[in-house]
């Protein structure tokens, strides 16, 4: 009787297999490619122009997303006046192509259910993790709007220069590359797990607080000099003779990290002065990225990376793009404002956004977080 349970057991997952392979991404019909008019098309990543009269398949759908889910790589500027066209359709904005971002084919992009969600892609014997932030349109093309490309393959992640090069591919081979990419998702740890843990947590934390980070020194405040220091997001300048603490470290980060939520523009002319740390860039409000302060920051090591931070009830990924620096301040390196305390998550408008605070309330919270 057992051999038969699992004769029919085993008949069962081939019939399933068989199913799910049936079920495959057919066209949704086809468009007919015109010229582009002169100076029109950017080729400057290798793409394709739409040629007179050849007929290019559309996709309204992409293959089933597994943990596996196999694609084309391929080659996108997201800077004004790349390739890509125009602005990204996440949030409308244009990004730097020395973040790891993202455009993935229409059925991929759902309808823009995957926006600003990561994804780890893996090709080259590497893996990369990226953020969703532009659909590569398998539903029409050889249009203005499209820069008279044709319409996107139904397996396409189109991603930045930065993700070319974190996958270890040399230059001249850059533009198309088989890969696999899956979700990111939380590992589910077993019951037992979640206990030997509690128990290690338990154990160390006396001595985890007795290594606790203490002011590496103080700087004495400075009144700015009119029109300076941005307070956009109610931020703080710095007192005349007030002393402030500087650090040199942070609190310890475990998977559960206490920290203090802000809020920071990293737009130019924000309230963030210079350009991120990580890329001398500015980034969109739109985007949730953060800068972390100096000891969390751990000289640029995680630059780029992505941590997960949870308030109110919600979580959410970001990047991380800046540092906010502890070590300074009351400066105009630093536009005027105090050093920042060694606990502090910096984030855009657009993670107070995903944490689903009123923004009556945005400026201060205590979250928790974790490398991703």
């Amino acid at each position: 009787m057992e051999k038969v349970n699992i004769f029919l057991l085993v008949l069962l997952l081939l019939i399933s297999c068989l199913d799910v392979e049936g079920q495959v991404c057919r066209p949704s019909g086809r468009i007919v490619g015109r010229k582009p008019p002169p100076g029109r098309c950017n080729q400057e990543n290798d793409s394709d122009c739409c040629a007179q009269g050849q007929t290019y398949t559309t996709y309204r759908c992409s293959p089933t997303v597994t943990s596996h889910t196999n694609a084309k790589l391929t080659l996108n500027s997201f800077e004004d006046g790349g390739d890509g066209g125009g602005p990204s359709e996440c949030d409308g904005k244009y990004h730097s192509d020395d973040l790891p971002v993202v455009a993935l084919s229409t059925g991929w992009y759902s309808r823009g259910n995957r926006c600003f969600h990561n994804i780890t892609i893996s090709g080259n014997g590497r893996t990369v993790k990226a953020m969703v932030v532009d659909e590569c349109d398998s539903t029409m093309g050889c249009d203005d709007e499209h820069d008279y490309q044709p319409p996107c393959a139904n397996n396409i992640v189109d991603a930045s220069k930065a993700v070319w090069k974190a996958l270890g591919i040399p230059q001249d081979n850059w533009g198309d590359l088989d890969i696999t990419w899956s979700e990111m998702k939380n590992q589910v740890v077993s019951s037992v797990s979640l206990f030997i843990l509690l128990l290690l947590l338990l154990s160390i934390s006396s001595s985890v607080e007795a290594k606790a980070c203490k002011p590496s020194g103080k700087i004495k405040g400075k009144k700015p000099p009119p029109g300076k220091c941005n307070t956009e997001n109610d931020s703080e300048c710095c007192v005349p003779d007030k002393l402030y603490d500087t650090y040199k470290c942070s609190p310890h980060v475990t998977r559960r990290t206490k920290a203090v939520l802000t809020l920071n523009s990293f737009e130019k002319g924000g309230d963030g002065g210079a350009p991120s740390e990580c890329d001398n860039k500015y980034h969109s409000d739109n985007i949730p990225v953060v800068a972390l302060s100096t000891g969390c920051f751990s000289r640029c090591r995680r630059c780029l990376q992505n941590i997960t931070i949870h308030g109110n009830g919600q979580s959410v990924d970001a990047m991380v793009v800046d540092e906010c620096d502890s070590t300074k301040g009351c400066d105009e390196e630093h536009d005027y404002q105090p050093p920042c305390p060694n606990n502090i998550v910096d984030a855009s408008k657009a993670v107070w956004k995903a944490l689903k605070v009123p923004k009556s309330k945005w400026g201060e919270m205590d979250v928790f977080w974790s490398d991703v």
